[in-house]
């Protein structure tokens, strides 16, 4: 792996970092708000932010070719609005007192992009590579639940969470791949402007679609210094730091490199709740930065 992509890697490793970052400490302060309603905001305001620095952005999206449109369409759907909005209702749904969600979420989002990478990106993916993809899974797993399987009974708010993890899993590792298809009609620049600004049309639409509204009057002083926060930081900085390393490594090495996020996630726990790790979860967090650290340094077939 060259220098470069390298550093890349370590990119997309850092933005997951910090998506771990914002969901243990900054988005739990949402939760009053409705779950469409923050997904809406956490892009409306980033979006208006946006116009100052990347207002000639519009004039590359007009020019966008209609299959090319289409995908920016799919990347904000799948990947804006309901990745978005199935992990906040997954961590909603438990309080975000329970990790175990949010790692199931990366614990399942490999299998999805490298499935849909090989298929739609015709990237080869080697045994070597799965391997060392089977590895940062398990890890991922002993963070989340241990040397338990986790409570799933019928009903639980557990079981509902995890259906929606499920879901921001599938969603998000198809917005990987969708992305990395995007990225080579924009750069990243614009291809942020775009997502974070078609992703704002869409959930717009839902949101008045459904009858649900724009509660404004609801959002606190608290939640808009929040919502600020994440948008120069945890949302838009982090995704210009995805892009940008997307554009440079492959989509199956990507998602082995957001795998990170279900470690930044369980270190802020223990530093901002006090949640401890077991002996098997020290181990999980071991097999995880190695995962990475190998996939990153070595790559997969020319990576």
């Amino acid at each position: 792996m060259t220098r470069e992509r390298t550093l890349a890697a370590l990119a997309i490793s850092l933005a997951a970092a910090l998506w771990g970052f914002d969901g243990v400490v900054l988005t739990p302060r949402l939760t009053p708000l409705p779950v469409l309603f923050v997904v809406f905001l956490l892009h409306a305001v980033p979006f208006v932010l946006m116009q100052p620095v990347l207002g000639r952005s519009w004039a590359a999206l007009r020019r966008l070719a209609a299959s090319d449109l289409l995908v920016l369409a799919l990347v904000s759907a799948v990947g804006g609005v309901t990745g978005t909005l199935a992990i906040v209702k997954a961590l909603f749904l438990v309080d975000f007192n329970q990790l175990s969600v949010v790692v199931l979420l990366q614990k399942l989002q490999p299998i999805f992009a490298i499935l849909l990478a090989a298929l739609l990106l015709r990237e080869r993916v080697t045994v070597r590579f799965l391997a060392w993809a089977a590895v940062a899974v398990a890890g991922g797993y002993l963070l989340a639940f241990g040397l338990h399987a986790p409570e799933m009974d019928a009903g639980s708010r557990t079981a509902q969470a995890a259906f929606w993890a499920v879901a921001a899993a599938a969603s998000f590792g198809a917005a990987t791949v969708l992305s990395k298809k995007l990225l080579g009609a924009l750069d990243f620049w614009t291809a942020t402007f775009g997502r974070y600004g078609m992703t704002t049309l869409i959930s717009g639409l839902a949101l008045t679609a459904t009858g649900a509204g724009f509660p404004l009057a609801d959002v606190t002083g608290g939640h808009w210094t929040v919502i600020l926060i994440i948008a120069l930081t945890t949302g838009t900085g982090a995704i210009v730091l995805y892009y940008w390393g997307l554009t440079r490594v492959r989509a199956v090495t990507a998602t082995i490199c957001e795998l990170s996020l279900p470690l930044s996630a369980v270190l802020f726990d223990y530093l901002v709740n006090g949640s401890r790790l077991g002996p098997a979860q020290w181990l999980g967090g071991a097999l995880l930065i190695g995962a990475i650290t190998r996939v990153t340094l070595k790559g997969n077939s020319g990576d």
